[in-house]
């Protein structure tokens, strides 16, 4: 008996295809399938992306370095073209420029040397004198009491020497008298000696006598020179930098109280420290050129007169004397000042152009070709560079070849082809 349409499960027809989803409230539809032929498609089509891809990017680049490696290649295998120079032999002369210091020729302290008091000062600071010219007077009343006592004593001993002149006479006297009485027995023999022995004395006596005078003598020239002092003058001519007395200053004999400084400005001397590398080259009459600042565009022309001779162990330089006409006072005293000076070097030295220098990691060299046509990296030693040309201090000489333009690819031993 077939059940009524309405009760039972429901018939097939009418069932779901799809399965609920436990959370989201829905029933996802069912994967779909790809078939076999369109993932072979897909995968060709991939595959001619990247082929593509690799023949345009790789392929040409590729090309590109087998080219520039048959091209270098081929430009190592060349030989290079070059064009050479001979050395030229530069002027040893080294022209330099040097700070320099102004200092008077001469230049003292004037002391005072007798004891006393400024009775009157003549000359005052910027003053010019002339050597022996009058700068001070000291009044000295202890050393005239010295003068005065010293010619008492003068006076006391030429009195003692004629006294002891007469008593020598004396004594002369009576001893020819004695002399002449031995014969008669009238005076004994005892008696001639004494008298004898006294003519001695009075004759020691009188040298005695002479010889004080002669001390009082000396005494007296020397206080009479000690007076002399109490007029200061001028050792020199030259110009009063310095004074440090007044009117009744006390001064002593010695270096303890200065009274003047005189420095001599004509000619000035300008001194300089020449460096260790041309000291060498310093002589007398080399020419200076010296020029300062608060004279801009002038030129004082002078000579090298003298150099110390040694080097300074700390500076490594020469203290060089530079002397410089100054007639009207121009150069001061601890003036800075540049010199010029051009100074012989000691040694050759060869002119190439600047190209011509490698400078690299290995030093500064040089690319010489020899008579095979080689090429050797000689290294040298570098004076001067003047811009255009370099100067060679050793290295080379004046028959080298030197490859005008040097490259930093001109190796040791490479051939060149030299242009001629």
């Amino acid at each position: 008996m077939t059940p009524p349409h309405g009760g039972g499960n429901p018939p097939s027809e009418t069932r779901s295809t799809t399965t609920p989803h436990g959370d989201l409230g829905f029933a996802l539809p069912p994967p779909a399938s790809v078939s076999k032929g369109r993932v072979v498609v897909i995968a060709s089509v991939a595959l001619a992306v990247l082929g593509a891809a690799f023949a345009v990017g790789y392929l040409p680049r590729r090309q590109e370095r087998t080219a520039l490696e048959e091209s270098t290649k081929a430009s190592g295998d060349a030989v290079w073209r070059v064009e050479v120079v001979a050395p030229k032999e530069g002027s040893s002369d080294r022209a330099i420029d040097l700070p320099g210091s102004v200092q008077p020729l001469e230049e003292t302290i004037v002391y005072a040397r007798a004891n006393g008091y400024v009775r009157k000062w003549r000359v005052d600071i910027g003053d010019k004198v002339k050597d022996g010219d009058l700068l001070a007077e000291i009044d000295t009343p202890e050393l005239d009491q010295e003068l005065d006592q010293g010619r008492a004593q003068l006076a006391q001993t030429a009195a003692s020497l004629i006294q002891a002149k007469a008593s020598r006479e004396l004594s002369k006297a009576n001893l020819e008298r004695y002399k002449a009485l031995i014969p008669s027995g009238v005076v004994s023999q005892a008696d001639l000696d004494q008298r004898s022995a006294q003519s001695q004395v009075d004759e020691a006596n009188v040298n005695v006598a002479q010889a004080n005078v002669a001390a009082q003598e000396a005494n007296i020239r020397r206080l009479g020179q000690l007076k002399s002092f109490a007029r200061v003058t001028a050792p020199f001519g030259g110009t009063i930098t310095q004074r440090t007395i007044e009117t009744g200053s006390l001064v002593t004999a010695g270096n303890a109280t200065p009274l003047y400084k005189i420095a001599a400005m004509d000619p000035a001397r300008v001194f300089v420290q020449v460096p260790q590398d041309v000291a060498v080259g310093v002589r007398a009459d080399v020419p200076a050129t010296v020029s300062l600042r608060e004279y801009p565009g002038r030129k004082f022309e002078g000579k090298v007169t003298r150099a110390a001779g040694e080097l300074d162990p700390a500076s490594r330089t020469m203290n060089t004397e530079v002397r410089v006409p100054n007639p009207k006072g121009e150069l001061i005293a601890g003036m800075y000042a540049q010199v010029a000076l051009t100074l012989p070097s000691s040694h050759r030295v060869f002119s190439v152009p600047a190209t011509a220098l490698i400078s690299d990691a290995k030093g500064s060299r040089v690319a010489v070709v020899d008579a095979d046509s080689k090429v050797h990296l000689v290294p040298v030693v570098v004076e001067r560079d003047t811009g255009s040309a370099i100067e060679i201090a050793s290295g080379i000489d004046g028959g080298a070849r030197v490859v005008k333009l040097a490259s930093s690819e001109l190796s040791e031993g490479k051939i060149v082809d030299v242009l001629h």
